[in-house]
This record gives C-alpha cells, sequence and structure tokens, in this order.
C-alpha cells in the first residue's frame, strides 16, 4: 500500500514518523533503522534523504504535520508507520501512546 503514496504524501508520512521519534525527546538508534528502512524502501532522491536525516536531528515543526493534510485514504498507512516508530525501541513512553492516541482520535 506504500508504493500508492505520492512522493510528496512519502515526504509527509516521514514528517510524522520524525515527530514520533521525537515525542519523548529522544530519538533512539531503533528508531532511527526504522526511518533509514522507510528512505530505502521509499528510494528517495538525496536531497529528500537528507531532508528526513535533518528531521532525525530537529524536530518537524507543528505545522508540517497536521493531521488534517494527511489524505483519507491514506490514513491507516500513516498510523501503521508512526505505530512502528513508536514501538521500535522496545519502550512506548506515555507521551508516545497519548500522542499516538490522539493521532489515531484526529484521522478516524
Amino acid at each position: 500500500m506504500i508504493d500508492q503514496l505520492s512522493r510528496e504524501e512519502r515526504m509527509q508520512l516521514l514528517r510524522f514518523v520524525c515527530s514520533f521519534a521525537w515525542a519523548d525527546l529522544e530519538v533512539r538508534d531503533q528508531e532511527r533503522k526504522v526511518v533509514e528502512k522507510l528512505i530505502q524502501k521509499f528510494h528517495l532522491d538525496p536531497d529528500e534523504a537528507d531532508e528526513v536525516h535533518r528531521l532525525l536531528t530537529h524536530p518537524p515543526s507543528p505545522e508540517d504535520i497536521d493531521p488534517q493534510d494527511i489524505p483519507v485514504e491514506h490514513r491507516e498507512i500513516f498510523l501503521d508507520a508512526v505505530r512502528a516508530i513508536i514501538y521500535s525501541d522496545g519502550e512506548i513512553s506515555p507521551i508516545e501512546a497519548e500522542s499516538f492516541e490522539l493521532l489515531d482520535q484526529l484521522i478516524r
């Protein structure tokens, strides 16, 4: 299903994923690995990959991650990707759980 995303939707998804990696104020190695796998899976060009790498050093701005901008037909894909990042380090912080629940409520 991820193959159905346009280039911009893929970047949007990665901004959301990176924002959740930052939810507990620390991007862990396991979270970086998930993002790297997505970069490879999406065949991002070097500029796009650089943008995503910057999001792992500085979180995306809130206006770049508006849940209402997620296309209805792709919302489940976004939730699955965000779920993967928050479960990746084996530790779900209360803020990650709360943020995910809020995202889920906002887009369903």
